[in-house]
């Protein structure tokens, strides 16, 4: 096989990244094709204008307008006066593209793998990976005709194109639509396409046109060197993206899905209720996958597809890998009942329901019959999942070890449902007291000698008779760290409030004192009282010392 050298110098041969397949669809009217299926009050022909170069300028057409002569970036007032009955209306950038997003994730239910790609139109082309998914709907011929006929039956005007790669398929979609061209006919289908089927910069295709090279043929058989020069890495990188000779990877929208399973009702449902209930029977199936690979997994994403063409997505993850079908549909079962009324939008029904697993992970079969034991970890973590779904992912808190050996620095505060990491300085010989107090309070001690046991104590204005003492524990002062305060949890960024509402006040941050390598030697003791209390107190600094040593109180032994 003969070998080509691509722009950036690697190797690449021909036909090996012809192993994909992609659909692209393409809604030249989208705007105007979405707005009058929101409102069929609107009457043709309609225009779209918003101001560009200091004037009001058309923005977008429906066919008609076309038809009848406008054009796209027409003034308003020339589109008005020749056609008087021209229906109008401002377009919103922003609005069309969140529209078009969510238009894109409803194609999911086609394919797990659907991206926007925004060459040609503010709002974007569909792409999705359809390979190994057509088989679902009888081939790929069949796969495009349904998907463009269900479009145009919505009231869409719509094109299409299947190919090996991206832009192969894009301008195919857009220049010889509705055709599936398989991977050893591309380079004979591309060839005739004109050079705008490239996705090239309008600068680059005016100097195209005026070198005379109306087609992709004619520019792939001219010398690389002086194209490069002339017009750029662009301009070669699209060409081999075409052919397939540069991989270029799409961008999906949702979460990629390695396992899933679905249900379709012939009749669409609209309770959450009869949601639930599906997702709970799926997540049997899904579960059933799962050990048959022996996989689990710790994010899973119930993806609720509406008859108006729209996706509603509830992810969700879990504190470890798992595949306990009950425990799953519980934990959406939890996270639902946060969803009020006004968050929960059914449109005019669902048709489709999928669940999905992600971030999997190998999971062994665990014996649950006779000799088993458990312990309770496993019901722990189920715990927590539940409490995060019910209440928030950053409600629910666990305590995580860090590397030091001062105690105010050796745990922080994370989230329960991150990923599970080992902790980092477990040191399990080391005594330790079961509470520790937000900031270390100074105590008044007694010893019968300065370096003694401390035999007395006064706290909050009472006194303790110690009976029993052991120490030290002399912990040094960490010489890598500078003079800064001591955290228990990141500082959390303050939130911008909306105008006219009232700034939220910031988590509750303890005023824990400065660190101070230099004075920050400390010998903690374990002592007891005659009611049977353990404390846990320090000295902070040395006898003899530049600075007089203080006692403190650092925490309470069970």
């Amino acid at each position: 096989m003969a070998s080509t050298l691509s722009p950036i110098g690697k190797t690449v041969y021909p036909g090996l990244l012809r192993d994909r397949r992609f659909l692209v669809l393409t809604l030249p009217f989208w705007p105007t094709d979405y707005l009058k299926r929101r409102d069929p009050a609107l009457k043709p022909p309609l225009a779209l204008y918003e101001k560009i170069r200091g004037g009001l300028r058309l923005a977008a057409l429906d066919p008609q307008g076309i038809h009848e002569g406008l054009r796209l970036g027409q003034s308003l007032a020339d589109a008005r006066a020749l056609l008087p009955h021209l229906t109008v209306l401002p377009y919103e950038a922003e609005f069309f593209t969140e529209a078009f997003a969510d238009f894109a994730d409803w194609h999911s239910n086609a394919s797990p793998l659907v991206g926007v790609m925004k060459d040609s139109k503010p709002y974007g082309d569909l792409v999705l990976d359809i390979t190994g998914v057509d088989h679902l709907f009888g081939g790929e011929r069949k796969m495009l005709h349904q998907l463009v006929a269900r479009l145009r039956a919505l009231g869409y005007a719509v094109n299409g194109a299947v190919a090996s790669t991206i832009g192969g398929a894009w301008g195919l979609s857009h220049f010889a639509p509705n055709r599936v061209i398989e991977p050893h006919d591309l380079d004979q289908s591309l060839d005739l396409l004109p050079i705008a089927a490239l996705r090239l910069q309008e600068n680059q295709l005016s100097l195209l046109n005026q070198m005379g090279l109306k087609t992709i043929g004619e520019l792939r058989h001219r010398p690389r060197k002086p194209m490069l020069a002339r017009f750029g890495a662009s301009l070669i990188i699209r060409l081999d993206q075409a052919y397939g000779l540069i991989e270029e990877r799409m961008v999906p929208r949702l979460p990629v899905s390695e396992h899933f399973v679905e249900r379709k009702f012939p009749e669409p449902i609209s309770q959450l209720d009869d949601v639930l209930l599906t997702a709970r029977d799926l997540a049997q199936d899904l579960a059933r996958h799962l050990e048959e690979d022996g996989v689990g997994a710790q994010a899973f994403h119930l993806f609720l597809y509406r008859v108006d063409h729209k996706v509603m997505t509830l992810s969700l993850n879990a504190g470890r890998v798992t595949r306990d079908p009950l425990h799953i549909a519980n934990m959406f079962k939890h996270r639902a009942e946060r969803l009020s009324e006004e968050n929960y939008d059914p449109g005019f029904g669902i048709d489709v329901v999928r669940l999905a697993a992600s971030s999997l992970d190998r999971l062994d079969a665990t014996q649950l019959g006779a000799f088993s034991i458990g312990s309770g970890a496993d019901m722990l973590d189920q715990l927590t999942d539940r409490l995060a779904s019910r209440l928030g992912a950053i409600a629910v808190l666990k305590t995580e070890l860090i590397k030091s050996h001062v105690p105010e620095r050796a745990a922080r505060l994370v989230p329960v449902l991150g990923r599970y990491q080992k902790m980092a300085n477990e040191e399990p010989d080391l005594e330790r007291p079961l509470r520790l107090l937000p900031m270390p309070e100074l105590v008044a001690i007694n010893a019968e000698v300065p370096d003694g046991l401390p035999a007395s104590m006064i706290w909050r204005r009472q006194q303790y008779r110690l009976v029993k003492a052991a120490g030290p524990e002399r912990l040094s002062a960490e010489w890598w760290r500078r003079r800064e305060k001591l955290k228990l949890a990141p500082d959390p960024k303050p939130e911008k409030p909306e105008p006219g509402e009232i700034p939220k006040p910031l988590p509750y941050q303890p005023d824990l004192p400065l660190f101070d390598p230099v004075t920050g030697m400390r010998d903690y003791y374990v002592v007891e009282d005659r009611d049977g209390h353990r404390f846990w107190v320090f000295r902070l600094g040395l006898y003899g010392g530049p600075v007089h040593p203080s006692w403190y109180l650092h925490g309470f032994f069970a």
